[in-house]
Parts: C-alpha cells; structure tokens; sequence
C-alpha cells in the first residue's frame, strides 16, 4: 500500500505526538521514485547537488537554475513525499529577492516547500516569503552555504553563547512562520535543548538522537558517495560497491562474448539477401 503523503500540518503533529519521521535527499527522477516506494517521509533536493551532482567542491556556485532542473523530476517521482526545494546562496539575499524565488521554485517545479539557511539575520525574508503564502523550513547550526565564515565544516554549539544562540535562532525562526528547522552538525545535548525550546520539529543532521527527525544524504546512507564520508553518517547499504561489481560483471561477459546470450537476443531467423 502506497504511503500518505505528510501534510504541513502533521510536523507539528508528529511532534507533539512524539512521532518520529526520516529525510532524504534526492536530485534525479529515478531515486525519487525508488524513495517514493520506501517509508521514508521526506525527500530534499539540497543544493548539495552541486558536489553530488555536478562535481562542484561545494555549493555556492549552484543556481536557481539548477535547482528547478534537479527539483522537477523528483517532484514527478515522488508523489507521495514531501519534497522540499532548497534555495542556493546568493537567491535570498534581500527579502524581495527571497519572495522572487521562492516563488519561482514553487511555480515551475511544484515542490512543497523551500528551505534557506540562516538565523535571526534571516528573519525579514522567511517573512516575507510565509507572507506571499509560501512554507518555509528553516537551517541552522552548520550552514553550509556560509561555511567558511563559520570556520569549515565544523561541529557549532560547542560554548555556552553559540548553543544560546542557536536555541535563540530556532525561537524567531518559529516566531517568523517557519513551520520545521534543518539542525545541522551541533552536539547532541545541544539538539535536545533546541527541539525542547519549540514547538515546530526540529530535523537533525548529525545534531543527534533527540531531535524529530534524522536527515541524511541518500548517496551518504547507502555508500554510494565515495569522496567523503562525515562522522554523522551512517551507512546502511553499500550501494557503490554492488553497482562497481555489476558493471565488471558487464564488462567481463562482454569481453568473453558469454553476453549477449540467446536469451538476451532477437532470435527470430530472417532470410537476408546477398548484397556484397
């Protein structure tokens, strides 16, 4: 039986309820579809697409562009996920700019949501863009976007004044209409304290055990993405490996001609006139 899709309503729900919910990522029509089959609830196309994707060494030279070309296909995939569209740096820059696109991102790709990094310093965009009538998840902690000026891919919320500010970030994020907030790389007594300080889920990657929701990169789960492996991830498959050993395996029945087979050919005899 297909699973219902999450509504906007049922974040707020299952964390009342206590209910947790799982968050994957998805850049391409065929692993939405493949997630769409599983139970996970939510898909992200992230802006990490750009070092998934397109080999960049990280994401700030992703474009609108891009992500309404990566987002559409995995809203067709997906029909019974929620997919959230990430906006890429530089697209929220003022609060017109924000509402700009958003708007294009909900327009052309039908995704359910956006999603931008940052804390109060964001807060007249994620209102401007609930204002036109639009769901906006909000990203904390370890912002990848603005990483080098938070010193690296870097665990934050490790003094007394940054976890304060995170739990203050997270308060005005739900005071400005965010109705979920992405906790990236914060220790786990920090993430409880996060979640603990407001109502809307809060969805931990690498924030640990304590948070609503666990958010993880699908090619990082499965072992597919060979450049870097963060201490968070966990990998549940080793999905890189079996696809080497099955393009060997293409590889080496083509060279000794056991491939194709006459189970794998067009076997019907056809009489051909001698033309040479």
């Amino acid at each position: 039986m297909a699973k219902t899709k999450m509504t906007v309503g049922d974040f707020r729900k299952f964390k009342k309820e206590g209910k947790k919910f799982s968050f994957v990522t998805a850049y391409d029509y065929t692993t939405a579809t493949i997630i769409d089959e599983s139970d996970c609830n939510i898909i992200l196309v992230g802006d990490s697409l750009g070092m998934i994707m397109l080999g960049y060494k990280g994401t700030e030279s992703v474009t609108m562009d891009d992500m309404v070309h990566h987002i559409r296909p995995v809203v067709k995939g997906a029909p019974n996920t929620w997919v959230i569209g990430d906006m890429p740096f530089g697209s929220y820059i003022t609060p017109e700019l924000a509402v700009a696109n958003a708007v294009r991102l909900i327009k052309e790709t039908n995704c359910d949501c956006v999603k931008l990094e940052g804390g109060v310093e964001m807060l007249p965009q994620i209102k401007a863009i609930v204002g036109v009538g639009i769901n906006v998840m909000g990203h904390i902690g370890l912002t990848p976007q603005t990483a080098s000026s938070l010193g690296g891919f870097k665990v934050q919320g490790g003094t007394p004044e940054s976890a304060a500010k995170l739990i203050k970030d997270a308060i005005e994020l739900e005071k400005a209409g965010c109705f979920s907030i992405v906790l990236e790389c914060v220790p786990s007594g920090v993430g409880k304290a996060v979640s603990e300080a407001v109502e809307i889920p809060i969805l931990g990657i690498g924030a640990g055990p304590f948070v609503d929701c666990q958010v993880l990169v699908t090619q990082d789960l499965l072992g597919m993405y060979g450049d870097f492996k963060p201490k968070f991830v966990k990998q549940f498959a080793q999905v890189r490996q079996v696809m080497i050993e099955g393009l060997n395996e293409f590889h080496k029945e083509t060279i000794d001609g056991t491939f194709p087979s006459p189970e794998f050919s067009f076997n019907k005899q056809v009489d051909i006139p001698k033309l040479y």
